[in-house]
């Protein structure tokens, strides 16, 4: 597939700003990393071959290769194979189809405890940890690292889909996990490889005139786009045989709907100031 067909198959459109180009233009782009990031896709439908052996210690030296605040380097990753455990995190994540499928499950944490101890360690002051901004840190670092690794997954062949689920109830999560005070369970991922008798699509993305702002924020640029959008997801779902109610913007919203869309999120303060972390 050319790199054009692969941009028309992320927008779901032949009308993008890239569009007009021509393969000489975009030669610039022709390569395996780029070709391999335009074809990400969620898999959620797994064979039943294990990964390779050492997939996750590639995988790991891809996710410390990702930037890191100030070379804080406040994640780690904790690796799932056992089937009972993968079915307890499982039973708290939604029961979700994948993680019973998968052949490797690996939950990434926001990971501030290394540095607290660290801190008490060498006696040394370290409450900035208590503030709100390093436990961004911690999860943007954990999800920077965590997409380096299902680039480096997806390079060798296999699939990923993320799990938001296992922040349903994030103290069993560390309890399952063994994790310690100041460390939370952000989200999960599946790896393993694509069932060829099920295979995902790549889903359309919005269009690029709602995400993409010149010098400043356009507040009105959704507007025009959400309506396209809509069209192009409804014609992803038709031909996908996928029954999902509503166009885009509202199926979306009614997932958003209020505290009981959250499904034990809304109690995620309450939470995080039990497992050690002050949120000042």
């Amino acid at each position: 597939m050319t790199l054009s067909a692969r941009l028309n198959a992320r927008y779901g459109s032949h009308d993008h700003p890239l569009a007009h180009l021509s393969e000489t233009e975009l030669s610039d782009f022709h390569n395996h990393t780029f070709d391999g990031l335009l074809q990400h896709r969620s898999v959620r439908a797994f064979d039943t071959r294990a990964v390779p052996e050492h997939t996750v210690e590639m995988m790991v030296a891809a996710a410390q290769s990702a930037s890191t605040s100030s070379n804080f380097q406040t994640w780690s990753v904790v690796s799932v194979t056992d089937p009972e455990r993968k079915a307890r995190l499982n039973a708290v994540s939604g029961q979700q189809k994948q993680i019973d499928a998968c052949p490797l499950f690996l939950v990434w944490i926001a990971d501030m405890a290394r540095l607290r101890m660290l801190g008490e360690q060498r006696q040394v002051p370290h409450g900035s940890l208590d503030y709100l901004e390093a436990f961004l840190v911690a999860n943007i670092d954990a999800s920077l690292a965590a997409q380096n690794a299902a680039v480096a997954a997806e390079a060798a062949g296999l699939g990923v889909v993320y799990i938001g689920g296992i922040r349903n109830s994030p103290e069993v999560v560390a309890k399952e996990l063994g994790l310690p005070p100041s460390s939370f369970a952000a989200f999960g991922m599946c790896v393993g490889y694509p069932d060829p008798k099920r295979p995902a699509s790549v889903k359309p993305r919005l269009p690029m005139s709602a995400v993409l702002h010149h010098e400043q924020y356009n507040p009105l640029a959704f507007d025009s786009a959400t309506r396209e959008y809509n069209t192009i997801m409804n014609r992803f779902y038709t031909e996908q045989k996928m029954n999902t109610p509503g166009e885009w913007d509202l199926h979306t919203l009614s997932r958003l709907s209020g505290e009981k869309a959250l499904r034990g999120r809304e109690n995620l303060k309450t939470h995080l100031h039990h497992l050690g972390f002050e949120l000042k």
